[in-house]
């Protein structure tokens, strides 16, 4: 038996279901690969970062604020096949767990474009994961309105300038010193 003061063993982490979110969106699917797979400019719509990666599987994926001092995501690349599959490795940097996968499907469909991302290999040691499927389901939404109309709804303007008003908050996980000292 186990005294008060030795620590239980772990549980094995059981698998949770994929985060599965799907949108029409009315432009070519060209323009939806274009906007997914830009790098070394800001994507308005994946919470205003700048993705930096080869885009050849095997290499690294970071997702970058603006300035660069910050990483969020960070990653490697799986799968790359133009326009109509992009696939890579997941670690949100604030909340260090193990990674995951996510994965964007671009389908033609009459009028434009489906877009399904799966975000696969949860399981119980993941923090808070169904604030992650939320978070996609904004971010296609948001890649809708930008594609359709050119521009960002204002909330998302106004949630983007708090975010970089407070950057300096966010845990030192997140710099970009402390994300290549652990090799990510």
């Amino acid at each position: 038996m186990n005294s008060p003061t030795e620590s239980k063993p772990a549980r094995p982490a059981t698998p949770l279901p994929d985060h599965v979110v799907s949108i029409h969106i009315d432009v070519p699917v060209q323009r939806v690969w274009d906007e997914i797979t830009k790098t070394g400019k800001i994507q308005r719509a994946l919470y205003n970062t700048v993705l930096e990666s080869e885009l050849k599987p095997g290499s690294r994926l970071r997702y970058y604020s603006p300035d660069k001092r910050r990483v969020f995501i960070v990653g490697e690349v799986v799968a790359v096949e133009p326009p109509r599959k992009f696939s890579h490795t997941y670690m949100f940097t604030t909340s260090v767990s193990p990674f995951t996968l996510v994965t964007w499907e671009l389908q033609e469909e009459a009028g434009g474009c489906r877009v399904t991302i799966t975000h696969s290999g949860w399981t119980t040691a993941h923090k808070a994961p169904e604030k992650v499927a939320a978070g996609w389901r904004e971010i296609l939404g948001l890649l809708k309105h930008e594609l359709e109309t050119g521009d960002l709804p204002t909330k998302a303007k106004i949630m983007y300038a708090m975010y970089g008003a407070f950057m300096f908050m966010m845990p030192k996980s997140t710099t970009t010193e402390h994300v290549d000292k652990q090799g990510w």
